[in-house]
This record gives C-alpha cells, structure tokens and sequence, in this order.
C-alpha cells in the first residue's frame, strides 16, 4: 500500500534516540528466531521433488488453496509501512491523507474478482510466471513486455525499501540501533534481519513468506484487536479520541491561516477534496494489483475459484486497516507528540501497552516487513529473470537456470532496497514509493484490456505507457511542498479541469487517450498487430488482423517456447478458461 499520496509526505524529524528497553526486545527476538525457523523449514512444506523450477521457488507450486491464500495474499498488500503510514497519516493530516487508505482497499476486491481469475487462467495454461509473460505472449511484443517488466521493477524497488523503514521505526522505539555515531553500530541490527530474510528467501522461495503469513497475521490480527479495545477505552472512549482529534486539526489548521497558508489537516474531507480523495482511492485500487507481488500472490493459488472465494473475504483486511487507522487519532487523545509521523504507532503502543505485550506488537510490525519484502524480491527477480535475461540474453535457459538466475537476482534486490534505505535519506524511499504508484498504474491498459481485447494495438500501448509515465513523472517531479522540493505531493491539477487529482489517475487517462487514438492510426495503416500466442492446439492469430483462424494449427509450444504449457481443446476457452 502506497504511504500518504494524498499531500505531503510524512515529515522526518531529527534521528530517534531513546534507552534499550529490553523485556521488549526479548520478546521481539523470540518471534523473530520463530518465524526464521519458519523460513528455513518452509522448503520441506509442500515439498516437491527440486525447487529449481520458477513455478515451485517463484509460485509455490501453483497449488496455494483458499486457507494459505488468504494469509498470504493479505500479507503481500498490508505491509509494515501500511502499521506505520496510516495511523501516522491520520496523525499528521487527518482523513485525505488516511483514511483513504481503507476506501480504496474496499474498492480494489471488486476489481480483483472480475479481473484475476482471468489473468490466472491464462497464465496457468500457459505457463506465464509474470504479468510481463502475458503481455508478452498476447501482443507478441518484446519492447511492450520489456516495459512492463522494468516499470514492475522499479516501482517494486522502493517498496522494499520502505519495508525496511517500517522496521527502523519499531527498533528505533526500544532503542536499538539508535544511540551512538558510527553508521555500522547503528545500521547492523536492520543489515542481520534483511541478511536472515534474504538466505530463507533464497532457500525457500514463495514457500517461506506464505508459512510466516500465518505468523505474521495472527499477531498483527491480535495486536490491533486489542489495541482499538483497550486504548480507547483508557483514553475515556471514542468520543474522546474524536474531539480530540479534531481539536488538534482545527487548531493546526487555524495557526496556518494566521500564517498565511493553505490549512493541511482535515477531520473530514471538505467538498473541495472530493475529487482528490475520490481520484486517488480510485487510482490506488486500480493501480495495487498490478503490482508484481501482487500478481505473484496470486498466481500461486491452485484455481479461480480460490481467487473468486478470498475475495469475498479480504475485505477483513480492509476493516483491520479501518480500526489501525484510528490509531492516529488514539495517539492524538494520549498526547504522543512527535514530527515524525512513522514514530507514532510505536511510540503509542510503548506509552500505553505493557513491555511484554509491546514487544509483541513490534514484532508483528517486524514480521510485517519480511513478508512482503520477501514477495516482492521475489516478483522482481522473477521479471528480470524471464522478461529481460531469457527474453535478450539466454532464450535457451533451462528451468534450473532461470531458478538460478531468479534466486541471485532477489539477493541482489533485497541489497539494493538496503543500500538504498541506509546510504540515502528516508524521504527519498518515500518520494519514490509515491512515484511508483504513478508509474505501476501504465501498465493496466496493457495487461487488462488484454484479458479481453486484442483491439488495442501493441505500439499504440506502448506509446501510450511512454506519454503516462513522462506525464506522471513530470508532474510529481513538479509538486512542491514544505518539506519537499520536489515529489512533495502525488495530487496536481487537472490540466483543461482547474481542480486536483491524483496524478497517476490523470496520467492514466492520457495513457489510455493515446493508445486509443494510435491503434485506430495504425489499424488504419495496417500495420501488423503481432502474434497472439496464449492459445495453443486448433487455433492460431492473424499477424495482420488479430482474429483467430479455427482449425489451423499451431506449433506445441504456442511459439513462445514456454515452459509447462498446456494444450486447449478448444479455441473458445481462449483467455477465461475452463468452466468454473
């Protein structure tokens, strides 16, 4: 989940130092070795004869069902910066920069269910590992695919860097790593974790982050139900963390109008903002699954239906999320005071949770990074792998290989997200967290039309990507704010509407403006669309015309040369297949 797109990023305050508070860190160790363990056991779970295939180290072997899939799919979307972003959004600035979070989460099930099951049924038939596969496989375009590919990993990159911000902030709480000068001393509590995370990874693959899902889960699961009943209730009720809150507001929003500026806290969004608010819960939906981690999540899973039944029920999620951000507003009532909002939640739960249960709660927050982070590493090094090492430089790499190449490619993720996080200020993992949101959104032409589609032409979708992310970047670029030069917001101006939206939304629309316009210039033209190649056995594309030729046949391999394709029996299951 993107961290406060709605205004200015969170403000960073002067480094944390406070005393070691030990009865917390002991019980935070004592979890953190459990779910170690956990990872390291996680490749005889499920065991299958060699995990040197993409589909067993990368997938899981594609056969996660509705139980493991939900721990999963659910870790891969709430991360650790979701416990801290949001309740520190709702700190900070109130109800645009926070609570948003939980529309657009309620919003993006409904999306999944109509969208995911399809893209699982032609992936799995066709062996596709990542979303860059199909797009591949369905245009016959490598530059398209090529796109997809680099803008999943980029967009990725800092989103493991901000996983490992989310377990800064809990360490920096019970005072590890934050007293004294020397980087070293300070920075290798956080390089040890990101160390075991990546060796289990490594090991393991998609089994280790599926196992510790359970783990994390159920604390977090446990931490939050506790702390949205037990806080309040000290603090005198919900009625008095909302006055609370909303004295805080108008009180910072007065002091602004005396100085001169725009007020930035809102209790409740002013009718001004609903665009903004209705533009970036929207955006946001779209643009969360088409993530590569995300597509990775579910890909693992062993049918639709699977998919179909947890998106009936991760909405839990969103409620979950709904109680962690009244946290914000808890944190107001107990009179936390910091300027640096991702020290909120940590500094609530040490001011209001007994040690031993603190400890708890940092853990969960902890575990909360790993999972995700190890996704996403994942995800990305299975992009590099296939869409860019054996697409340009090894097409005749053997399962093993690509495994080999996927495995030392996550390392070199998770030590990239580290050098990042700890050589670089934190702003700049935020800045482009916020950027990445723009930028994951210009693949959904590409990859949802195609589900349906073969109309849009494959140049015009890449011209149309290269216009939405120019624009995007360009605009974020340009956003200013107290605390930023530059990315200082992910909200700008409509150009021709005169009022604010999400950049990536309005950047999207040009996207999808071009792409149209393009395909009917080069329709025109009659310049060649490309092969589909995602139906294999008794149908074959027109490279001229993109329709499907009943009963001429086609190469086994669909022509792609995939591996573990399947044959369908008939061309009209092409793209949604078989009954469910």
């Amino acid at each position: 989940m993107s961290p406060d797109p709605a205004g200015d990023p969170p403000v960073l305050a002067a480094p944390f130092h406070t005393d070691f508070h030990g009865v917390e860190f002991t019980v935070f160790l004592a979890l953190f070795v459990l779910v170690t363990v956990i990872g390291f056991g996680a490749a005889r779970w499920r065991r299958a004869a060699s995990l040197d295939h993409l589909d067993e180290w990368g997938l899981g072997g594609r056969g996660f069902g509705s139980f493991v899939a939900w721990f999963l799919i659910g870790g891969d979307i709430f991360t650790a910066y979701t416990f801290i972003a949001v309740p520190g959004a709702m700190y900070a600035t109130g109800a645009v920069s926070g609570w948003f979070a939980v529309v657009f989460t309620s919003v993006v099930w409904p999306i999944v269910f109509v969208i995911m099951p399809r893209l699982w049924a032609v992936a799995s038939r066709n062996g596709y590992v990542t979303p860059a596969d199909f797009v591949r496989g369905r245009y016959g375009s490598r530059s398209l695919a090529l796109a997809v590919a680099v803008t999943g990993i980029v967009a990725t990159m800092p989103y493991i860097a901000l996983q490992l911000v989310g377990m800064q902030a809990v360490l920096e709480a019970m005072g590890i790593g934050t007293s004294g000068d020397n980087p070293i001393v300070r920075d290798i509590p956080i390089v040890i974790a990101f160390a075991v995370l990546a060796a289990y990874t490594y090991r393991s693959g998609l089994r280790a982050p599926a196992l510790i899902a359970f783990v994390k889960d159920i604390l977090i699961y446990a931490v939050v139900l506790v702390a949205v009943i037990y806080i309040p209730h000290r603090l005198g009720g919900y009625g008095a963390v909302f006055d609370a809150a909303q004295a805080k507001f108008d009180t910072a929003n007065a002091v602004a109008a005396a100085a001169g500026r725009p007020p930035k806290a809102a209790f409740v969004p002013a009718p001004s903002e609903f665009l903004a608010y209705a533009t970036l819960a929207l955006g946001s939906a779209m643009a969360l699954f088409m993530y590569p981690h995300a597509i990775t999540g579910i890909l693992s899973t062993r049918s639709q239906d699977v998919i179909r039944r947890n998106t009936a029920v991760l909405p839990l999620y969103s409620l979950l999320l709904a109680f962690l951000a009244l946290l914000g507003f808890a944190a107001i009532a107990s009179g936390v005071k910091t300027d640096n909002p991702r020290l909120v939640v940590p500094l609530l739960f040490d001011q209001q949770f007994p040690a031993w249960f603190t400890g708890v709660a940092f853990a969960a927050v902890a575990i909360g990074a790993l999972v995700p982070a190890a996704i996403m590493s994942i995800a990305a090094a299975n992009l590099f792998t296939r869409n860019i090492y054996v697409e340009f430089f090894r097409p005749d790499a053997t399962p093993a290989q690509e495994t080999s190449v996927s495995k030392t490619a996550s390392l070199l993720v998770k030590v990239g997200a580290l050098v990042f996080v700890l050589g670089m200020d934190t702003q700049n993992s935020i800045n482009l967290q916020l950027l990445g949101g723009v930028w994951i959104l210009q693949t959904f032409p590409a990859i949802v039309a195609g589900l349906w589609t073969r109309w849009l032409h494959r140049w015009a979708l890449l011209g149309g990507w290269l216009v939405g992310m120019t624009y995007g970047t360009l605009e974020a670029y340009a956003q200013r704010s107290a605390t930023a030069r530059h990315f200082g917001s992910s909200l700008a101006e409509v150009p021709g509407l005169g009022r604010t939206a999400y950049i990536a939304l309005t950047a999207f629309v040009l996207n999808v403006v071009v792409a149209v316009a393009l395909t009917g210039l080069l329709r025109a033209l009659r310049v060649p669309i490309g092969i589909d190649t995602t139906t294999v056995g008794t149908a074959t594309a027109t490279a001229t015309a993109g329709t499907v030729t009943p009963g001429a046949p086609v190469p086994a391999d669909g022509g792609v040369g995939v591996p573990g394709q399947a044959p369908v029996e008939d061309a009209a299951e092409r793209l949604t297949g078989p009954p469910a």
